[in-house]
């Protein structure tokens, strides 16, 4: 009998927060998905959008105030009360960039060539650019289209498919 060959084939992870660390959560998944050989797409959806928006993609901030993972240099748990303070989440945004460069971690938008040059696709969610009033030409050019979430569920279908959301 032969053996079933139980690998993901297609991938498709949704995207619906801005900040740097939800955005490229799913820029590497996305990305070692086509390193992989695996078909993938991401769908940007809600606050993610920014992550595709050609004037914001660059300039995410991460999110401080509820976070209670944020750790202060040094490793102490940052307490909620220090995101409130002015500039504080510019502050640990630059310090989050400059780790990420440290690692060569490119900018979004590199990162979405990288993406969309290994055969990834990118989708954005038409209620949300609706809802934000986001036209096409405010898009990245590698954004394919803006598509509802049951075209999303066309594309992301199929044997042996995952969704993520992140």
């Amino acid at each position: 009998m032969a053996e079933n060959d139980h690998s993901i084939k297609k991938v498709s992870i949704i995207c619906a927060k801005g900040t740097i660390e939800d955005v490229y959560a799913s820029l590497v998944m996305g990305n070692g998905a086509v390193m992989e050989g695996i078909e993938a797409n991401l769908f940007f959806t809600f606050f993610g959008l920014e992550a595709v928006i050609k004037n914001r993609m660059d300039k995410l901030h991460t999110g401080v105030v509820g976070n209670p993972a944020m750790r202060l240099p040094g490793g102490a748990r940052m307490p909620t009360w220090l995101g409130i303070i002015p500039g504080m989440e510019a502050m640990v945004s630059g310090m989050m960039k400059k780790e990420m460069d440290k690692l060569d971690v490119p900018p979004v938008s590199e990162f979405i060539e990288l993406f969309v040059a290994g055969g990834g696709n990118l989708w954005a969610c038409k209620l949300a650019a609706d809802m934000f009033k986001v036209k096409q030409e405010d898009l990245s050019e590698h954004v394919k289209g803006i598509i509802t979430v049951g075209e999303f569920y066309e594309k992301a279908g199929g044997p042996d498919s995952q969704i993520i959301f992140t």
